[in-house]
């Protein structure tokens, strides 16, 4: 028998932002707790056709499902690593934290690793910028990661989400203002949990989990 727990929606106090409306998180929450309800109903779904016997890969619905699940399983996780990495108290990377430490050692300063972050951010197309944590060298990255599992790199921590489908934004700027979205994003990043993401780089040879 699969065992399928369901997934709750989470919930957060973001009233206030700056430059991201109440009326976009009110918007953004409720495509969030689609996620979430997909999530739930595919993973009930699949339980079925393997309750029902040896599934097979070349059943179309079968297939269908599995490659859905990834989209609406990584849109809710993404979705609540997004809102978690917000706040509406002002905070600033620590000078020498493990952030601000391994960003200066591949871009040379935070202002280069800005610069690179945000100018992905105003790419075309829908998709969302990460800044990802290699797991054996310790080392950050930023990444385009387009239909939310297209694109994530195994085993790497997500350490700022940034969501730049135009339900983040659309609300509150134009497609010619991707660029003050991108801005007011960056000015409301709690930058102490993206410090509690950062993790020491696993030893040389040592197995991922």
């Amino acid at each position: 028998m699969i065992v399928t727990p369901t997934f709750k929606p989470r919930s957060w106090n973001l009233s206030g932002l700056t430059g991201i409306s109440d009326a976009t998180l009110e918007m953004h929450f409720g495509l969030y707790e689609g996620y979430v309800k997909n999530t739930n109903l595919l993973r009930e779904q699949l339980a079925q056709f393997v309750g029902r016997g040896k599934p097979t890969g070349l059943d179309p619905n079968f297939a269908e499902l599995e490659r859905r699940l990834a989209f609406e399983w990584s849109g809710m996780r993404l979705h609540e690593l997004y809102f978690d990495n917000l706040t509406t108290k002002q905070t600033e990377m620590i000078e020498g934290s493990g952030m601000h430490s391994q960003i200066e050692r591949v871009w040379g300063s935070f202002a280069e690793w800005r610069a690179e972050f945000a100018a992905m951010g105003e790419m075309r197309g829908v998709g969302w910028v990460i800044c990802a944590q290699d797991p054996w060298s310790g080392t950050l990255s930023n990444h385009w990661i387009e239909l939310h599992q297209d694109g994530n790199l195994p085993g790497f921590t997500p350490v700022l989400v940034m969501d730049v489908w135009e339900h983040a934004w659309i609300k509150d700027y134009t497609p010619k203002q991707r660029s003050s979205y991108v801005e007011a994003f960056l000015s409301n990043v709690d930058w102490y949990i993206c410090e509690e993401r950062i993790r020491p780089a696993a030893p040389v040879g040592a197995k991922i989990a």
